[in-house]
């Protein structure tokens, strides 16, 4: 007899120790077994597969995939390819989900190497578990990601993009008025939270609590909030969080569709109406397009017992798309312009602090008004154009070079109560134009590890537009951003790990007119390295636990360098201090979640520390000037 392993050596020795009788028996059973005892069952097998749109046959990278009965998944690469090693004989559910279309199940027999080919068709679903980590570019992140998309998003439509974020844990909003909200991230806000539009950082006067972002809210499939410190992806300005706003992605087959949304409010007799169209090329394949409107009209919001008065809004937006995107390269042109007015209560603009305390004493306005569509003064008027031109390269063994240039203008029109018959007239009229451009190149897929290097630039010129008739309260400026990161991400299973470093060099040159009308002209340089670790574990497709710490900085911002005079918004005098060093911080965020159809639960725990904390200090003096007195 020969012996080939140790096992054989054992049921040898055991059988020779048997009677002749029990030895039967012995081989009876085993033969009726298939010999499960003394074989050793064979772990060594290997499931590929692929993932691929149904309508295109275009490969899907980071589709999440699932085996059930061994609690381990991966996630498909670049080319739709995944891989599980280590497979034991036997039966298996594979699952493959992929974010915007339908669950896709196989049951798999494995005794031996499986090849196997998922095509995903596209369907309108609910963000679930950890789908929400990286099927976009910008959310691609090991931090706390949630998101509004389906029919959470549909509940909501029609509100500020402000009040939308309300429905998603750990984010607040704090308003000025009816119709001006702003997002609020673990008490982070304004230019401590980015905000990007279709990939583009949005750049406009966010430094004021008055200032909602300038964002047409219909035209996004998905919003998304990453509440870790996100500096080192995106720059300075993300070090409290960052809200993605994406539209969605544009059609690559032969098909034309449309979509009318139509909402009304009561109070205030508003109401909102948006309209898109998009469609595919029969003739070029990848070229898609999509064209989107939409419009708010608002009267006087009504408390109980008494209109608000001058509270209605104008909104009107516009905006377009057209790509191409083959198997080797794409590239995408986007067009949006956004416009609004917004009158603002009336008698929260006092001009004397015993207006101010009789007017809270009465707990409401003094002013009688009856419901009316009509904006006066003081009001707000706010138009925003962005384009973007971006466009991506599949280098050879999987790598991948991505380009994308920004271009925005935003004007901001400030309308106070004046006298002389310069009703007409804006007391603070601001101009900024924005260029950005990026450049990334994502390096060869290895066997467990993907990451990028990049590059960003900013460059920045705010103007104040002759004729107000008021010393600017903020100064004109130029800014010059440079910026540049490496990101390396290990996934293996269910776990994935992340980590970078960013260097970023700011100037600033800024030049005014000061209240004593002398001329000013200061330039600033600042200069930081932001880093980050951060990790996911997924106990299964509902279940996972994120955990990070990063580093993260913020420059001064030109208001808080160089204000001089009266804050419409906050109806009081502000000045600032053009000594202010660079805010540093460190964010701690830890969150367990569960997500399912029917309950989405979450845990979070965070510790975030600044120092050199900018902020509003109230000095408790007073400034009297013909149009008032102010704090």
């Amino acid at each position: 007899m020969h012996l080939h392993n140790k096992s054989d050596i054992i049921a040898v020795c055991f059988l020779a120790s048997m009677n002749k009788q029990t030895i039967v028996w012995v081989i009876i059973l085993v033969s009726f077994f298939g010999s499960p005892v003394f074989s050793q069952t064979n772990c060594g097998f290997t499931i590929r597969g692929k993932v691929l749109h149904d309508e295109n046959n275009e490969p899907i990278e980071n589709a999440y995939v699932w085996i059930d009965e061994l609690a381990e998944g991966a996630i498909s690469d670049e080319k739709g390819n995944f891989r599980v090693d280590s497979i034991c004989e036997g039966k298996y559910s594979v699952k493959v989900n992929y974010i915007g279309h339908l669950e896709e199940t196989k049951v798999l027999k494995v005794d031996k190497n499986v090849n196997v080919t998922f095509r995903m068709k596209g369907a309108d679903i609910v963000l679930e578990g950890v789908e929400i980590h990286g099927h976009r570019d910008a959310v691609i992140t090991t931090n706390s990601v949630s998101s509004l998309s389906g029919e959470a998003l549909d509940e909501v439509r029609g509100e500020s993009l402000g009040n939308m974020l309300r429905k998603i844990a750990g984010v607040s909003t704090f308003s000025t008025g009816a119709s001006i909200s702003k997002p609020v991230i673990h008490g982070m806000h304004s230019n401590r939270i980015l905000i990007l539009n279709n990939g583009i950082r949005q750049e406009g006067q966010q430094w004021g609590s008055d200032h909602a972002p300038e964002i047409d809210p219909f035209m996004a499939e998905e919003i998304a909030v990453v509440k870790g410190a996100e500096t080192v992806r995106y720059g300075p300005e993300a070090m409290g969080g960052v809200v993605v706003v994406n539209p969605p992605d544009l059609p690559v087959s032969n098909v034309q569709q449309g979509e009318l949304n139509l909402i009304g409010n009561s109070n205030g007799g508003s109401g909102s109406a948006a309209v898109s169209f998009e469609g595919g090329s029969e003739k070029i394949k990848g070229l898609g397009y999509r064209l989107q409107s939409s419009g708010k009209y608002g009267g006087n919001i009504r408390s109980p017992g008494y209109f608000q008065q001058n509270t209605g809004i104008r909104e009107i937006n516009v905006s377009g798309a057209v790509g191409y995107s083959s198997s080797k390269s794409g590239i995408e042109l986007f067009f949006s312009r956004y416009e609004s007015t917004l009158g603002l209560l009336a008698d929260a603009h006092t001009g004397n602090l015993s207006d101010l305390q009789a007017i809270i004493e009465n707990g409401r306005p003094f002013s009688e008004s009856d419901f009316t569509y009509q904006v006066a003064n003081p009001k707000q008027k706010v138009k925003h154009t962005l384009f973007k031109a971006k466009a991506h390269h599949h280098l050879k063994n999987g790598a991948q070079l991505n380009l994308q240039y920004g271009f925005q203008q935003n004007n901001r029109q400030e309308f106070d109560k004046r006298r002389g018959g310069r009703h007409d007239q804006a007391a603070l009229d601001l101009e900024l134009f924005t260029n950005t451009l990026e450049l990334n190149f994502d390096h060869k897929k290895r066997k467990h590890w993907n990451g990028s290097i990049g590059l960003n630039l900013i460059q920045q010129t705010n103007n104040n537009i002759p004729g107000t008739g008021v010393t600017p309260l903020i100064p004109n400026y130029d800014m010059y951003n440079l910026g540049i990161f490496a990101i390396e991400k290990f996934t293996r299973g269910h776990l994935e790990l992340e980590g970078g470093l960013r260097y970023d060099y700011r100037y600033v040159d800024a030049a005014r007119y000061n209240q004593e009308q002398e001329y000013e002209e200061r330039s600033y340089s600042f200069r930081n390295m932001t880093a980050f670790l951060g990790g996911i574990y997924s106990f299964s497709p509902n279940l996972t636990l994120n955990t990070s710490i990063g580093s993260a900085w913020r420059p001064p911002n030109i208001n808080e360098q160089f204000s001089q005079g009266l804050h419409h918004g906050s109806a009081a005098y502000e000045y600032g201090n053009p000594d202010f060093e660079s805010e540093q911080a460190v964010k701690w965020l830890t969150t367990l979640s569960y997500s399912s159809k029917r309950l989405n639960l979450e845990l979070t725990g965070y510790v975030h520390r600044i120092n050199n904390y900018i902020f509003l200090n109230p000095t408790g003096e007073h400034f009297v000037s013909l149009r008032g007195t102010f704090n």
